[in-house]
């Protein structure tokens, strides 16, 4: 039997989603995720952090017994690749990165949608997780890749320039927007509050509600939230392992040494 697809469910019927990003492959941080309680799903951001074959299939294994859905997030040098490995493993969508115009956003779509006359994708038959170790192939296993949700960051001068087009492409089905790329692609590196960054997030998350592709706010704390939520936005995805970690390391820490030196 085929697994639900949490976040097409979401999406389909209109709902909003929270989720969560992890550099750790450890799958105990996906229970503890999932016994929070309040998070759709888990975006493992695999660009940014070691992992192997095993740990895809182990994070996916852990999101499924906590009822949570699943991201990753891929590298664009190796898309087809951990796309396709990424998807049997079982998550439920893929974050594609630095595109800059259709034809990289057609090639994305084309490596993760099925190798079938209806979707025109080069995934083929392969013994996976997503085929429930059988050998796959069916009607079933077929419909089960057409599922997985394809997002997309909106990250490159690129991409904010063909943004329409992007954005008329049915398999776009969430984009996100990405400052720092953004803003060092411009010569602006880390200035993401420069009117022109500014600008160009204003215009991809505008755009994409009024071409009813659902875009994604990543943000750092719920006070971030109210915005977005003007806006129209519905979808959120805030803080990460590592930053979550770190601040409370070097916030408390120093409040420790403070309190030594008896200030």
């Amino acid at each position: 039997m085929v697994r639900p697809n949490i976040i097409r469910e979401k999406l389909n019927s209109d709902e909003p989603t929270l989720s969560t990003h992890i550099h750790s492959v450890w799958p105990a941080e996906i229970e503890a995720i999932g016994h929070a309680g309040v998070y759709d799903y888990v975006e493992f951001v695999a660009e940014y952090g070691p992992s192997d074959l095993h740990d895809l299939d182990n994070m996916c294994r852990t999101s499924e017994l906590h009822g949570l859905g699943s991201m990753i997030k891929i590298d664009q040098s190796l898309m087809p690749f951990l796309a396709q490995r990424g998807i049997g493993s079982g998550f439920n969508s893929v974050l594609f990165t630095d595109v800059r115009n259709i034809e990289d956003v057609r090639d994305c779509i084309t490596s993760a949608r099925p190798d079938h006359p209806d979707h025109g994708g080069m995934y083929g038959v392969a013994t996976r997780r997503n085929s429930y170790m059988g050998y796959g192939g069916t009607q079933e296993y077929v419909d089960s890749l057409a599922d997985v949700v394809l997002a997309f960051m909106i990250e490159k001068k690129g991409a904010v320039d063909n943004l329409e087009e992007i954005l008329s492409e049915p398999g776009v089905e969430m984009v996100q927007w990405g400052g720092a790329d953004y803003s060092m692609n411009i010569g602006k590196p880390r200035q993401m509050t420069d009117p022109e960054v500014m600008a160009a997030e204003e215009k991809t998350f505008k755009t994409a509600l009024s071409m009813g592709v659902p875009p994604r706010a990543e943000i750092n704390s719920a006070d971030e939230t109210k915005r977005y939520l003007d806006m129209g936005v519905k979808h959120f995805s805030i803080g990460t392992d590592i930053t979550i970690l770190y601040n409370f390391w070097k916030n408390e820490g120093v409040k420790v040494i403070r309190a030594l030196q008896g200030e």
